[in-house]
């Protein structure tokens, strides 16, 4: 018994891992608001009715596909550090930018699933946020540990009082001890370092700073100046 349920936990996974890799495809030719149970099952030569036994509406495929582009960008950042010394906390910043941009790259129609435009009438559900909020955690760890560690310039802002408050929320909610004029900053960093990728991958940056690879580089190196991010070999501690 346990053998046969083995191979049907086999065969199963295997029809979902095709039923959103044909989900993927229909994404890059009609997009996400025209995305179809019916196509798919089309696709892999299945009727409705089987499909809708691994996924019961196209909401809750679109939202697998969701949590999957999410948890796929942020495996492509943790990779990128894996190799990184942690006190390199400049090196991790650039290592997790240019991993965003690479996976984009490879991932456009995933990437604009989430990034971009929302999907008329779908309201994304709670299941997504732990896999949403890794990429901004991966960024924000690496502030947090450059001031744990006494390397992090934290400036000197006076925040409107809501902004602070705003600040601290996003610190309490990722647990992450940062304080608000860091965190501040920090948030500014990592929805510019986002918005130029996705600029770069809807054609914005065409006949400016197309190919985007030396302004991209350059833009990571500020937005880590402006955080507060010091060079590795660096000694000089902020006290």
């Amino acid at each position: 018994m346990n053998a046969s349920r083995t191979a049907r936990d086999r065969a199963r996974a295997e029809l979902t891992r095709e039923i959103k890799e044909a989900a993927r495809r229909q994404l890059a030719v009609e997009g996400a608001q025209r995305l179809s149970l019916r196509a798919v099952a089309r696709e892999l030569g299945m009727v409705s009715s089987a499909l809708y036994r691994y996924f019961p509406s196209r909401d809750d495929l679109l939202t697998q596909l969701i949590i999957d582009a999410y948890e796929g960008i942020a495996d492509a950042a943790d990779a990128a550090v894996a190799d990184i010394p942690a006190a390199d906390e400049r090196g991790r910043w650039r290592a997790v930018a240019n991993a965003a941009r690479d996976w984009a790259r490879g991932h456009p129609h995933e990437f604009g699933l989430v990034y971009g435009t929302p999907v008329p009438g779908y309201q994304a559900p709670a299941d997504t946020v732990t896999s949403a909020s890794r990429i901004p955690i991966a960024l924000l760890t690496v502030v947090r540990d450059a001031h744990e560690n006494r390397r992090l310039a934290v400036p000197d802002l006076d925040l409107a009082p809501e902004l602070a408050a705003q600040a601290q929320a996003v610190a309490e909610l990722t647990g992450l001890d940062v304080p608000p004029a860091a965190m501040t900053r920090a948030v500014v960093a990592w929805t510019q370092l986002f918005g130029m990728i996705s600029f770069e991958l809807f054609g914005q940056l065409v006949g400016s700073m197309d190919p985007a690879d030396a302004f991209f580089a350059e833009a990571v190196e500020r937005m880590a100046d402006f955080v507060g991010l010091r060079d590795a070999d660096d000694s000089h501690s902020t006290g």
